[in-house]
């Protein structure tokens, strides 16, 4: 019979509750408490102690203890904002793929009409899906709900979601996607990013979305060639950024855009400029405390 044996006992990680940044291997003791609960990515053992399944990052709600792993398919949740691409047009609805382990759907009864009319959609609007979104269109929506196999049901609740055009599409893991209120932002001026929490990002120039198309049309206005670089700049920053692993949310990104201007664009490309932008990106996160 063959006989396994841990090697050491495994240290006791005890994360407080703001250190919801810890990072456990599988089979560190989280908890050995008994008035907390266990999450996803957890077990409870013989002592009666909460362990992680994964390897990944604490968080504690209360008295919920979860684990997140750091390389895992997007989990959606009520409200989330995502970024995905057209893959199949079906029977009143639209099949989209958003880095989730099934596609999500859009359904016709869940998009604005051009002009955000808000009315009972008719056959003729049936007939007109494919003048609004195609096989392979990029768009960005919302997470309505959650179906019970875990599917994702998605709407544009307003004019800024739709389709998305003249851009740069980024993939990164959806771990490394910081949750926050607002996932819009414009880190430069003339450039826009849609940080989606399914791991999708999308850097455009900024324009003003014509009301009247409810974002069904696309933008093919010449880009100047400023944009065009700060698009690629930032692109290449969240690229340094996520081959060391750092979270991304606004400030993060800002700060690398400032570090980066030492350097010229194809340079955030070498391994060493790369580390020496992220490694003062993280000074000046300590410095200022955030």
């Amino acid at each position: 019979m063959l006989e396994i044996r841990f090697i050491k006992e495994v240290d006791e990680v005890e994360p407080s509750i703001n250190d919801n940044a810890a990072l456990v291997t599988p089979g560190c003791v989280i908890s050995s408490d008994p008035g907390f609960m266990r999450g996803h990515g957890t077990w409870v053992d013989q002592n009666e102690r909460i362990c992680s399944t994964v390897a990944g990052s604490v968080e504690r709600i209360n008295k919920l203890y979860t684990v997140r792993p750091l390389r895992s398919r997007y989990n959606g949740e009520v409200g989330d904002v995502v970024i995905g691409r057209i893959a199949e047009i079906q029977h009143k609805r639209w099949s989209v793929d958003v880095n989730a382990r099934l596609n999500a759907v859009l359904l016709l009864s869940s998009v604005n009409l051009p002009g955000g009319e808000l009315r009972r959609k008719t056959e003729e609007d049936e007939l007109m899906m494919r003048h609004h979104f195609e096989v392979g269109d990029v768009i960005s929506a919302e997470v309505k709900s959650v179906f019970s196999d875990g599917a994702l049901s998605l709407y544009t609740r307003s004019l800024k979601y739709g389709k998305l055009s003249q851009g740069v599409f980024v993939k990164v893991p959806s771990s490394l996607i910081q949750r926050h209120k607002i996932h819009f932002h414009n880190i430069v001026g003339g450039v826009q990013i849609i940080l989606g929490n399914n791991g999708y990002i999308w850097i455009s120039p900024t324009t003003g979305k014509d009301v009247e198309t409810g974002g069904f049309a696309e933008n093919l206005e010449s880009i100047s060639k400023s944009d065009r670089e700060n698009i690629v700049r930032l692109r290449n920053c969240i690229l340094a950024l996520v081959a060391h692993n750092k979270q991304l949310f606004s400030t993060i990104i800002l700060y690398a855009y400032d570090a980066s201007m030492s350097y010229n664009v194809k340079e955030l490309r070498k391994p060493k400029i790369i580390e020496e932008m992220v490694y003062s990106v993280m000074q000046r996160i300590e410095t200022e405390g955030i």
